[in-house]
This record gives C-alpha cells, sequence and structure tokens, in this order.
C-alpha cells in the first residue's frame, strides 16, 4: 500500500500542563495526514480532489490509538500514513508516529468516501471510492 510520510515539529500550543503533547492535537495531525496521502494518490490537493470526485469529504466513523512514549515541545516526529484496507465506501488507515525511530504511537481510523445525499439536502451518504483513487492507494 502506498505509504505518506511526514515530518512534523512539536509546538508549544500542542502541548498540555503536564508538558507533553495533548492527545487531541495528535488527532489534527492524523486528518491532515491522512489528507496528506490521498493528495499523494490523486496527485491534488484536498479542495480539488473531493470538488473532481463530487465529494463534501472523508469523515472519520471511528478512530482508536495506543500511546506508547510521549512526545514534547521541541520533538521532531515523524507521522507514517497507510491504507490497510478499501472497501466500496469507506477505508480503513494506519498511523504510525516515530520519534528518533522509535514506535510512539499507534493509531487506526475508519473513513467514509462520502458525498450529499440526493434524498436529503442537508445529509451525507457514502459513495463508491472511485477505482482511480483504490488502484493509488494500493501502489508500492
Amino acid at each position: 500500500m502506498l505509504v505518506s510520510r511526514r515530518e512534523v515539529e512539536i509546538e508549544w500550543g500542542d502541548c498540555d500542563p503536564a508538558g507533553i503533547v495533548f492527545y487531541p492535537r495528535y488527532f489534527a495531525m492524523f486528518d491532515a495526514s491522512t489528507a496528506l496521502l490521498l493528495e499523494r494518490a490523486t496527485g491534488m490537493k484536498k479542495i480539488a480532489w473531493t470538488k473532481k470526485f463530487g465529494i463534501v469529504g472523508i469523515p472519520m466513523v471511528d478512530t482508536r490509538a495506543k500511546f506508547i512514549v510521549p512526545s514534547r515541545y521541541g520533538d521532531l516526529i515523524a507521522i507514517e500514513t497507510r491504507a490497510t484496507r478499501l472497501g466500496r465506501s469507506s477505508f480503513d488507515v494506519e498511523h504510525r508516529v516515530l520519534k528518533s525511530e522509535t514506535l510512539a504511537i499507534e493509531a487506526q481510523e475508519t473513513r467514509v468516501w462520502a458525498g450529499r445525499d440526493p434524498d436529503d439536502p442537508d445529509g451525507i451518504k457514502g459513495m463508491p471510492i472511485p477505482e482511480e483513487v483504490v488502484r493509488a492507494l494500493k501502489a508500492d
């Protein structure tokens, strides 16, 4: 599967009073990392691929994380992101956070390829993931 890797420097605002990253900040990083994986797969920024494929986004419907090693202000971490399952309209994503090449966090998400619900103008509905996106995410 295609892997996207990015480095993130931990900022002061990412940390809680204990001086470690406040866990919701990681989920914001994971959201950005998933978008970057799809940018790499499609060759387009998120605003372009949502428009091209007629979707409103890729909402998260399930998530979990195992926090192994804490990170602090000034630390440099690497986030490796890959799809681990590709369904008709949903897909699973794995994030591995490395701190000095030591595994710090393992996280998983389930996301839905979502468009407007034609029967409910305020609703969204899962749509089939385009085959070209599936092929790109399966590439090595």
